[in-house]
């Protein structure tokens, strides 16, 4: 649901993983370099980067690195919609692999995530409702750090967020745009609005950057063959798998796995 950890005490942070949470890296002195996806950052002192639930990522070098790890579930954090729109405001926990680097406030992150680790060590009375106020003012001093640095402001609606969310739980079944409007209680022409408004591009055009995304983590990260990549994002032939996502990427599967031999 919730957790933290001191960055210089890692010991499972090196090798490339992938947890259902929504990670949040925080740098307070020293440097590190991090991959995420098939993307390297460098994270200095001040700097924060934040990670979206699915993203492959690890430590790759550390140089005498202190922070924190926070690690949250959608479900912990997202009580309301005003919540689900906080997390992805200016593509904070992005699912388009928007990850950035961010100079932050270093007295107001360093606090309230140190708080966050008491709050968890000692549980004193409603510290969750505590927790849940405290990664909120983290994720305010985020947006407000973007936008000092002249940042366009994004506001999603967190009916499109949904649909990320709902996109990405269900890659096996390969639904149609009309399964997820029905699942959300919606129209297919409020979601193509809503994709066109936020990503400039058709609700199916969204599927299928979500798909290409989590094939590329398959292909990379995952010891599959390119048959089971294409089933496990719900395609029956595993030749229209590689014309797809040739077409999304102008690289075969086995060529785009062949450039990332991890």
């Amino acid at each position: 649901m919730i957790g933290i950890k001191n960055l210089e005490n890692l010991t499972d942070f090196h090798t490339p993983q992938r947890i259902m949470k929504y990670v949040l890296v925080y740098c307070s002195s020293g440097s590190i370099r991090m991959l995420v996806d098939e993307k390297e950052f460098s994270i200095g002192a001040g700097q924060v980067i934040t990670i979206t639930s699915g993203q492959v990522h690890c430590i790759t070098n550390s140089k005498k690195a202190k922070g924190y790890v926070l690690e949250f579930t959608l479900d912990f954090f997202c009580k309301d919609d005003k919540d689900i729109e906080l997390i992805f405001h200016n593509g904070l926990f992005c699912h388009f692999a928007m990850n950035e680097v961010i100079a932050v406030d270093k007295e107001i992150l360093a606090a309230q995530l140190s708080l966050i680790q008491q709050e968890l060590k000692e549980q004193p009375y409603q510290y969750l409702i505590s927790i849940h106020s405290r990664i909120e003012l983290i994720l305010v001093t985020i947006n407000r750090a973007k936008v000092k640095r002249g940042d366009e402001i994004w506001k999603p609606d967190a009916l499109f967020l949904k649909f990320l969310e709902a996109v990405r739980d269900n890659f096996k079944h390969n639904y149609t745009v009309a399964w997820f409007a029905r699942t959300l209680g919606t129209t297919e022409l409020k979601l193509n609005e809503l994709a066109k408004l936020h990503a400039g591009k058709t609700a199916q055009l969204v599927i299928h950057g979500l798909v290409t995304s989590e094939a590329k983590r398959l292909l990379i990260y995952g010891e599959y063959t390119v048959k089971e990549v294409a089933c496990q994002l719900g395609f029956n032939d595993p030749f229209y798998f590689s014309n797809f996502f040739k077409k999304q990427t102008k690289l075969s599967p086995r060529q785009y796995k062949e450039r990332f031999p991890i």
